[in-house]
């Protein structure tokens, strides 16, 4: 990676982790005043990087290793049974592919999504300063993709569309649609539209073991993870 060698990264002080309560977690940022470009992010994706509004992180972490990168690696992705009738279920869903914004509408299903699923956590309230800050990036590389249904909006999947592959950096949608199971569908959507566009990954960010709400990661398989700097299989 020596092309990545005149990036300059910052380390935040320890602060509370907001996966693991007990635990002080430390974050590793690229430089807020470098430009992230597709290849730079491409390059960090593959080292356990993400982004979160304009910033590019991954945790850096002194005595604590349990986050995880996760990848799928599509061209070998092959659905359950049980993904394959989630995918039949939302075969009526219109999805369109659109530019990062705010609309009351994408706003309104996401503050609906958090105060739902997310009342325990530090993204409760939602306000839009959140959104925007969290969500919304001009670059090039993200994108809105919405699912509708007779033009009801049921979800939105945010997507970084890379060299390397689709980074799905988040995914809210109507709590009300339970049975549709649409977070599972965001991501066989996901790997659908990584084949078609010939990309080999879809990052899903961090996996953690003791973490519930990051045990859904591990029912797509084969799934990589990244241990000691390598990406290791898990079929």
């Amino acid at each position: 990676m020596t092309d990545l060698a005149h990036l300059k990264f910052y380390a935040t002080q320890p602060h509370q982790c907001s996966y693991l309560p007990d635990e002080q977690a430390v974050t590793l940022f690229l430089d807020p005043h470098q430009r992230i470009d597709d290849h730079t992010y491409s390059r960090l994706s593959e080292l356990g990087f993400r982004r979160s509004g304009e910033h590019l992180y991954r945790p850096h972490c002194g005595q604590c290793q349990a986050c995880i990168p996760a990848r799928i690696p599509v061209a070998d992705f092959t659905p359950s049974s049980q993904q394959q009738r989630i995918y039949k279920r939302n075969r009526d869903l219109q999805v369109e592919t659109i530019r990062p914004l705010m609309t009351d509408e994408i706003y309104q299903l996401y503050a609906r999504y958090i105060k739902a699923r997310h009342a325990d956590g530090d993204m409760y309230p939602p306000s839009q300063e959140q959104f925007r800050s969290f969500l919304v990036s001009q670059d090039d590389f993200c994108e809105f993709n919405t699912f509708r249904l007779d033009g009801r909006l049921l979800a939105v999947a945010v997507t970084d569309r890379l060299g390397n592959g689709l980074s799905a950096v988040y995914t809210f949608f109507d709590p009300g649609e339970s049975r549709r199971s649409l977070g599972r569908y965001a991501i066989l959507w996901q790997i659908e539209e990584a084949r078609r566009a010939g990309l080999p990954a879809i990052y899903l960010g961090y996996w953690i073991r003791n973490c519930r709400k990051m045990s859904y990661k591990t029912e797509y398989r084969p799934l990589e993870m990244l241990v000691n700097q390598r990406w290791i299989r898990i079929t």
